[in-house]
């Protein structure tokens, strides 16, 4: 089948709007804290309420998929989460702000769903991984710029800015949010999209199919793994600007969204680096030593003096950059069967981006923020000990440096 380049570019151009709205909670935390007067456990209901819903939204969405197909369930995705963005444009309060985040959130898992087999029959099964790897590196780029747009729209007056109250000039935000939602929704509907034939490893699934997988114990651990990792990503990121501001005097609106961009962007680079690693090295290796960068590079971030701190967080974001990917594939390589309903448990594993917040937030409220981030190492430590315990039925294919220095 030839490649659809058209149908490629818009799901490329989908994993950029999904990156765009869901990481920009991080640089927006120090803004909607201080607009609502909320506690840090207040706070985190907020990105909880956004990640919650890939758990209840994921394995469903799947099923949903199989039955109604890509396109439509892409169409109700933007329509839900344009809904979501345009009831807070409009009612800018916090209880507003949480169905809001839910019901985005709720649109984004069900995207995610969506697109990854699209893109494998659109690209083509032969630059499926090439295409998988250009997305990522698109949804990190979309979350570097993310907070520099966000400084953007609130330094320089736009036309939302009328719209919005002027205690709360980065609701501008999620007005801009509408219009893209909007516009995505339309031009899903006016798209041609190509018939899905699922492999039969790639199908969701029963009810029954995924709980017999619950049952087992290597699915449960890699499930904690999986909620491990997005757990720490989004820990870490989330509250990096409220963290440079409470205890260096950063200001969020400049420096504080900048190193959150950098987070992201390093990420990318990262994956870059990573994926070269991949080809000369166990994938189990490479996640046990990026646990260890992580955690030293967190430390300094934690404990370091400002300066430090403004490049110690931007590294761990390239220190967890391959994690998802290793963990994810080290997953589905444990397993002989059911791949398409594993991935959907995994997928559904993305609430720890949800759970571990609100234990970040309420350790903060009582302890202060910096001992609460310090939850984040129970996580990185569970990671490594998926580095150490994993035993996958296939390793990755690495390309053997003797081999090389022979042929030459």
């Amino acid at each position: 089948m030839k490649t659809n380049y058209y149908l490629v570019g818009l799901i490329f151009l989908t994993f950029f709007v999904i990156s765009f709205i869901t990481n920009i909670l991080g640089a927006l935390n120090p803004d909607v804290i201080n607009s609502f007067k909320l506690s840090l456990t207040f706070s985190a209901l907020l990105p909880f309420s956004f990640f919650i819903a890939y758990g209840v939204m994921s394995i469903p969405a799947g099923i949903l998929v199989e039955r109604y197909k890509e396109k439509r369930i892409m169409i109700a995705a933007f329509i839900v989460a344009f809904l979501g963005a345009l009831i807070f444009s409009l009612f800018p309060y916090y209880i507003v702000f949480i169905i809001s985040l839910f019901l985005m959130g709720s649109g984004m898992a069900m995207l995610q769903v969506a697109i990854n087999p699209l893109l494998r029959v659109s690209g083509g099964e032969k630059q499926f991984a090439f295409n998988s790897v250009m997305a990522q590196l698109i949804f990190g780029g979309a979350a570097f710029l993310a907070p520099m747009f966000l400084t953007y729209l609130i330094i320089n007056k736009t036309i939302f800015t009328k719209l919005v109250p002027a205690e709360l000039p980065w609701v501008t935000l999620y007005w801009t949010f509408t219009l893209i939602l909007l516009f995505m929704s339309l031009v899903i509907v006016v798209s041609k999209f190509p018939a899905v034939e699922r492999k039969e490893d790639e199908k969701s699934g029963t009810w029954d199919t995924h709980k017999s997988l619950f049952s087992r114990k290597v699915v449960i651990l890699y499930f904690i793994g999986i909620f491990s990792y997005v757990g720490t990503e989004q820990g870490v990121s989330y509250w990096i600007s409220k963290f440079l501001f409470t205890y260096h005097n950063y200001d969020p609106l400049t420096v504080g969204s900048s190193i959150v961009g950098w987070f992201w962007g390093m990420m990318s680079i990262g994956c870059l680096i990573g994926l070269v690693l991949l080809k000369f090295f166990d994938s189990r290796r490479i996640l046990i030593y990026t646990v260890i960068s992580a955690t030293f590079f967190f430390t300094a971030g934690l404990f370091g003096p400002g300066n430090i701190a403004l490049i110690a967080f931007p590294m761990v974001g390239f220190s967890l950059s391959v994690m998802w990917s290793i963990i994810f594939s080290l997953a589905l390589n444990s397993v002989d069967k059911h791949h398409g309903s594993f991935s959907g448990i995994l997928c559904t594993a993305i609430i720890g981006g949800a759970v571990i917040q609100l234990f970040i937030g309420w350790i903060g409220d009582t302890f202060g923020l910096r001992v609460g981030m310090m939850f984040i190492y129970i996580t990185l430590a569970y990671i490594l000990f998926i580095g150490i315990w994993a035993n996958p039925l296939i390793t990755n294919e690495t390309i053997k440096l003797k081999k090389i220095a022979v042929e030459k």
